[in-house]
């Protein structure tokens, strides 16, 4: 499928956490970090595939982050689930409208599209109004296949703890975040991989997230070519992370632009 593209990529426009690093008032060894790579914005990344543009997920820094990468069209938006670190950004795509002037569609659980529909009224409100507001198309989604003009994504169901989370396959690669644990019908799904994203945390356990040695033993049994840790706390210093990672596992970083496809073979 990504073959179709000449040029295809995944770029990462966050990898921090819901806080983000640094977090606001810690002094730690990786807030207080000038590594660029230490700078973790709320999690997200867009999909460059040929000329079309596929969000997944608006973090509360989703203006910025369109600002700092250029991002100058939205052909739609997927959501992993409903937490604010993944969804508050979502009034941020009114310039999208304004130069596209067409509605842009969103892909979303039934239960993350109940909890926007809630958190932003205004939105779907019908009723007239005088000042601008997103204009959005909304799309349900299980476990069948989103089709994006010809672009098959496949929703991948996962535990955030005691909540539900998509991930999202795309070809040969696949982006998930903020699980706690994947199931067997799921990790059937993820095999053959050139990219796996996973989210890890920290080293110590977490109750709603995967740490960085639960996301190394997904990828040894899962072996695909590439994998990439997201959702990355205060608690991992960028740089003494890596050298302990196989060579084939990198910590994601804001801005890492991963060519996927036939650009992953140039």
């Amino acid at each position: 499928m990504l073959d179709q593209f000449e040029h295809a990529s995944i770029l990462v426009l966050g990898s921090g956490t819901s806080v983000g690093v640094p977090m606001i008032g810690c002094r730690c060894q990786v807030c207080s970090s000038t590594d660029p790579r230490d700078k973790r914005l709320r999690p997200s990344i867009l999909l460059r595939l040929g000329s079309k543009r596929v969000l997944i997920d608006t973090s509360p820094d989703f203006r910025y982050q369109a600002l700092r990468f250029g991002i100058d069209r939205l052909d739609a938006i997927l959501y992993t689930h409903s937490h604010a670190d993944h969804i508050l950004g979502l009034d941020d795509v009114r310039p999208f409208n304004f130069m596209s002037r067409q509605e842009i569609p969103i892909y979303a659980s039934a239960e993350t599209l109940e909890v926007i529909e809630r958190t932003f009224v205004y939105v779907f409100d019908k009723s007239p109004t005088e000042s601008s507001r997103p204009r959005l198309t909304l799309h349900c989604f299980e476990d069948e296949p989103i089709f994006i003009d010809r672009i098959e994504i496949v929703p991948i169901r996962a535990s955030h703890g005691k909540g539900t989370v998509h991930g999202f396959k795309f070809g040969d690669c696949a982006y998930l975040t903020d699980h706690s644990e994947i199931p067997p019908q799921s990790l059937e799904r993820l095999s053959g991989l050139d990219v796996l994203f996973l989210d890890a945390l920290r080293h110590n356990p977490h109750p709603t997230h995967s740490t960085v040695e639960e996301s190394l033993r997904t990828v040894e049994s899962l072996a695909p070519k590439r994998a990439f840790f997201t959702h990355v706390s205060h608690d991992l210093l960028h740089a003494k992370v890596e050298l302990r990672l196989p060579a084939h596992v990198r910590l994601a970083y804001d801005g890492l632009e991963i060519p996927i496809g036939r650009a992953a073979s140039e």
